[in-house]
C-alpha cells in the first residue's frame, strides 16, 4: 500500500478501491462485537462509499448478529468506526476571556448551514489523536501539535449505539493569544477540496454557542470541556 506523510502523518494514498472486508474500520467492529459475546452469522454489504484515495469512508450492512444471551440484535448497522471531536478555545491574553473557534457547513441532515465543533473521522490504522490534531489543521487553520490537545472521555461515546458503530473521542485545545489575532480566525473558508468541503470559520463566545448550536455532539464537548476546566459560569448564562 503506497502511502504518503501529511501534517507527520502517514496516510493511505493508492487509488485501488479497499474491500470491506480487509477495511480497518470493518476488522475494529467485528473485534470489538466478539469481545462483547456477540457473534456474526453472516453480513450482506448493502452500500460502501469509499474517500478519494479508496479506503472505506461509511458502509451500510445488514447483519445476522446473535448474542451470548442467545438474542438476536436488529440486523442494519451503519458502519463509520471512530471519530474524533475537538473543541477549539482561543483565550484573550489580555483579558482571559474565552472565545470557540467553531465551524459553519451545510449537512445533510436538513440541508442547513450547522454551527458546528472540529470533527472528523479517523481513517485506516490511524490513531484518534493523530486525527484530530489534523483536523483542527484543515478545518480552521490553527497550528496544534498532538500534546496541545486533551482528551476529555478515556472511553469512546455512541451517539447512535442501536444502529451505528460510530465511537467519538473528545478533545479540546486552549491557545491564549491577542484579541486581534482571535479574530482573525472568523470567517475563513476551509476545508479539504478533494473531500467536497466548503467550511467557514466562525469565532463566538461560549454563551452565544451554548444558545445558536443544534449540533448534538458539538453541545456535548462544550458540556464536557467546562466540567473539565471547572468553568461553569458561561453554561449558566446559556439558560
Amino acid at each position: 500500500m503506497a502511502s504518503d506523510l501529511i501534517y507527520g502523518y502517514k496516510v493511505r494514498t493508492h487509488m485501488a478501491a479497499e474491500t470491506l472486508v480487509e477495511a480497518p474500520k470493518f476488522q475494529r467492529w467485528k473485534k470489538e462485537l466478539s469481545s462483547h459475546g456477540v457473534d456474526l452469522h453472516g453480513v450482506e454489504e448493502i452500500h460502501t462509499l469509499h474517500r478519494h484515495n479508496g479506503e472505506v469512508l461509511f458502509s451500510l450492512v445488514s447483519v445476522d448478529a446473535r448474542t451470548q444471551e442467545g438474542d438476536k440484535l436488529p440486523g442494519l448497522c451503519f458502519l463509520k468506526g471512530m471519530v474524533v471531536s475537538v473543541l477549539v478555545c482561543l483565550i484573550d491574553e489580555a483579558t482571559g476571556e474565552k472565545f470557540l473557534l467553531l465551524i459553519r457547513q451545510r449537512r445533510l441532515c436538513n440541508g442547513e448551514e450547522l454551527l458546528e465543533q472540529v470533527a472528523g473521522m479517523v481513517d485506516g490504522d490511524d490513531q484518534p489523536l493523530n486525527a484530530a490534531t489534523r483536523e483542527v489543521i484543515e478545518e480552521v487553520g490553527l497550528a496544534v501539535n498532538p500534546e496541545d490537545l486533551v482528551l476529555l472521555n478515556e472511553k469512546p461515546y455512541f451517539p447512535s449505539s442501536g444502529t451505528s458503530d460510530e465511537a467519538m473521542y473528545f478533545y479540546y485545545v486552549e491557545k491564549t493569544m491577542g484579541r486581534e489575532e482571535i479574530f482573525q480566525y472568523d470567517g475563513r473558508q476551509m476545508g479539504v477540496i478533494s473531500e467536497h468541503e466548503r467550511i467557514i470559520t466562525t469565532v463566538m463566545t461560549i454563551p452565544q454557542a451554548l444558545a445558536t448550536m443544534t449540533n448534538a455532539n458539538g453541545l456535548l464537548v462544550i458540556y464536557k470541556y467546562l466540567h473539565a476546566v471547572g468553568d461553569f459560569q458561561p453554561l449558566k448564562a446559556s439558560f
